[in-house]
């Protein structure tokens, strides 16, 4: 769920000129999805992400007093205190983008507080080449090599996101994901371009990579196919963390 100007929206590409608005209130989604039977909700603050202030911390916070799943809150978390704020109300993890790459003793700052299971790092990348600051400008370095940072910090956690299928509806970043996954050696959640049940059943393979878990978004906004197919018990199968702890110790 990515919420711009307190609404639920989905970009194109991450394109902040090509929106869509699918409910004024995040809130009334984020129930329709868990009627649905999400096991876990992803939630993307968009202005936060071009900003860094948390424009929308207040609908979260209603999402999160609303829901009895695990909620993932990313999109401009870039300080110790941005991180707490989000805990404290009872967000299950956060998503530390940008600041992964501009501000790297932030992770080392996090990860001396939580534990590794609370602070994941989200690599958005396009042609290999990681993205930040909204999508905005370029980080400088391979999307493995961050990766490797991370890991090397102590993070165990990346939320690869292959920029060019984002929102396109055009099929899954296979490809690019199974290389990242490769170099990087890490757990893995796969984001961007699901389109159809079939895409879930091809990431399966992905597996013996790290890769055990994904995100999905327009295509169920889009009904492309029902909510329920996600945790259709694939022998192995993959999901959308689904045995991600609720616990909210630190």
């Amino acid at each position: 769920m990515d919420i711009k100007d307190g609404k639920c929206v989905r970009l194109t590409r991450g394109d902040f000129n090509q929106q869509k608005i699918y409910l004024d209130n995040p809130r009334d989604m984020a129930i329709i999805w868990r009627k649905q039977n999400a096991k876990m909700l992803h939630i993307v603050d968009l202005d936060a992400a071009l900003t860094g202030e948390m424009v929308n911390f207040d609908r979260i916070k209603e999402i999160v007093e609303e829901l009895d799943i695990p909620i993932q809150v990313g999109g401009g978390i870039r300080s110790l205190e941005a991180v707490k704020r989000y805990l404290d109300i009872g967000v299950s993890r956060v998503v530390i983008g940008s600041a992964a790459v501009t501000n790297p003793e932030l992770i080392a700052e996090l990860l001396k507080t939580y534990r590794p299971s609370r602070i994941v790092v989200g690599i958005d990348a396009e042609n290999g080449i990681p993205k930040i600051k909204g999508w905005t400008e370029s980080s400088g370095m391979k999307d493995y090599e961050l990766a490797l940072k991370m890991k090397k910090m102590g993070i165990e956690r990346i939320i690869y996101t292959d920029i060019s299928r984002d929102g396109m509806m055009q099929g899954f970043g296979y490809e690019s994901t199974r290389l990242f996954a490769e170099k990087a050696g890490m757990k893995i959640t796969a984001s961007g371009g699901v389109t159809s049940s079939e895409d879930l059943k091809r990431l399966v393979q992905l597996q013996k990579f790290g890769v055990d878990s994904v995100i999905i978004g327009k295509a169920l906004y889009e009904c492309n196919f029902p909510c329920q197919e996600m945790w259709y018990n694939y022998e192995g199968g993959i999901c959308l963390d689904h045995n991600f702890s609720t616990a909210r110790k630190r």
